[in-house]
């Protein structure tokens, strides 16, 4: 099975809905001209279509783009699409939970505590 590594530190999520008939080269101009970000990069960049029921996701790998698509046959993506942004940024972890179909936005774990001493 192909997934995203639960260890990728930033995930790109474009929160607006994106015409699937675009292939890498559209998406990527997409990244670049509208997200404002590196295609570049070698970050993931996550795309959804209108109905939520497809993911797309681009990634430029050494010497060459990547484009990973997974289409769901009942089910719908919990899409954050009421947040302002335009890029939300996920971890690894959370954009494999929304390949699970959990809204990511929603879930939100205790705070991480950071202690210098136990006295």
């Amino acid at each position: 099975m192909m997934r995203p590594s639960n260890e990728l530190p930033t995930v790109y999520l474009c929160r607006d809905i994106v015409d699937f008939r675009k292939g890498i080269n559209g998406l990527a101009i997409l990244v670049e001209e509208t997200l404002g970000r590196d295609p570049f990069s070698e970050q993931l960049f996550v795309f959804c279509n209108r109905k939520r029921d497809k993911v797309k996701i681009l990634y430029w790998e050494r010497s060459g783009f990547c484009l990973w698509q997974k289409r769901l046959e009942q089910a719908r993506f919990k899409w954050p699409r009421r947040d302002e942004r335009e890029v939300i940024t996920l971890t690894g972890q959370q954009l494999n939970w929304l390949l699970d179909g959990y809204d990511v936005i929603r879930m939100k774990p205790h705070e991480a505590l950071r202690y210098r001493s136990v006295l």
